[in-house]
Order: structure tokens, then sequence, then C-alpha cells
């Protein structure tokens, strides 16, 4: 059998999570965050470095409008016209992504010039971190989290993993069945809209879905989540 390996991933509001496992942890993490800015809803991900090289081919994008030094990163923005052809109407949003050495922040803004992206970038102070890169929205202008980030990890064998800080609104959303227990806390099982499985992962600090990713033996999931330990780190 193999032995365990540990790894922690940064959330974007600073949570760090804490996996051990002999099941595969290599794979990269992303991390997701929605931050209010003046009234203004923005989800930003972050991931590995090329991250928003990535997702800019995936649009489409050759090259970046502007480059310039922020915050102790790049930040490339580049504006590309979209249709859409269910409303109808022609948009030009701008993808907005800032490198550090090891991760990326990746977001997408309508309407907003460059000047009024680097004015909403000002009020999150971008850091990154060995274990990921987190935001510290500043409460004096209008700035803050609109929930807990969560953090996003494909295990092999085992499927999607999503994990975040348990709040009020969680415990409604627990099923009205009892779970089986597991190292890590109650695991339940339910069904997507689709019909397709999923279960819940739930202890007095974190909040996680893991959700079977095609090749997974949905019958093994609850044997394999037990070979894994989800705490928060700090």
């Amino acid at each position: 059998m193999a032995s365990a390996t540990t790894v922690d991933h940064r959330a974007l509001d600073g949570t760090a999570y804490r996996l051990e496992s002999a099941l595969d942890l290599k794979l990269p993490f992303t991390s997701v965050a929605e931050v209010s800015i003046n009234g203004r809803l923005v989800e930003l991900t972050a991931g590995p470095a090329q991250l928003g090289e990535n997702i800019a081919r995936s649009l489409g994008v050759e090259k970046f409008d502007s480059e310039l030094s922020f915050q102790g990163g790049t930040l490339r923005t580049v504006a590309k016209r979209e249709y859409d052809a269910q409303s109808k109407i022609v948009e030009k949003p701008m993808l907005v992504v800032w490198q550090g050495k090891r991760f990326s922040l990746v977001t997408r803004l309508y309407r907003l010039e460059l000047r009024d992206v680097l004015g909403m970038l000002r009020t999150l102070h971008i850091a990154e971190h060995t274990e990921g890169i987190t935001l510290t929205p500043q409460a004096d202008t209008g700035s803050r989290f609109a929930r807990p980030a969560s953090v996003i990890k494909e295990v092999p064998g085992l499927g999607l993993v999503e994990m975040s800080k348990v709040t009020a609104e969680h415990s409604a959303q627990l099923p009205p069945w009892k779970g089986a227990q597991v190292k890590s806390g109650e695991l339940y099982r339910d069904t997507l809209s689709d019909g397709k499985p999923f279960f819940i992962l739930s202890n007095p600090k974190v909040w996680a879905t893991v959700v079977p990713l095609a090749g997974t033996k949905v019958e093994r999931v609850p044997d394999l989540v037990e070979r894994l330990t989800l705490a928060i780190a700090d």
C-alpha cells in the first residue's frame, strides 16, 4: 500500500485545507471566491500559474491588450467581443489575469474600462503564498467576501472534491437521513438534478462535496473517503 502524503491548499479567503491520504493528491487545485465590491458581485478563480493563459487560449485570445506590474505580480487584460445567440446581445467582457510565481488569479468583468478594473482590484490585497493566493478585501472601501471561498481538487479514483468552511446555511442542506461515519466526519449520499450521485462530507469545520467522475466506482466512494483526512490546517 502506498504511504500517505499530506498537502495544504489555501483558499482565496485565507483558509488552508489539509488533505492527507494514500490516494493520489498530486493534481493542482483551484479556489473560487465571490467578492462584493461596492455592491458589484465579482467571481475570482485562483489556480496554477498557467491557468490564465489556458483560459485565454480557450477563448481564442492570442494576445493581451495590456500588461503591467501590480501588487507583486503581473496583471494582464484583454477585451474580446462575444455574441450571445440566446439573448442576441454583443458583449465585450474583459479577461483579467494576475500572475505570480506559482499561481494565478483570473476573473471576467463586463462593461468596465481598465481604470475601473484597477480601482476594483486595489480594494483587494492580493498575496501569494506557498499554498496559494489570498485576497484581503478592504472593508473601508466597500469590499467583502460574499461567502466563504472554496477549494476544488480532483482526486484520481475518487472524483472532484470541493471544500469550504461550514456555514449556518449548510445545516439546512443536509439530507434528512443519517450519514455514514468516516474518518473526517459524516458522509451522505445524494442525487444531482440529472440523476447522478454525489456525496456530502460534513464535520464541525469543513463542508465538502464529492462528485464522482467518469471511471469512478461509486460504490467504492465511502471506502475511499475513509482513507482521506480532511481538515483546516490553521
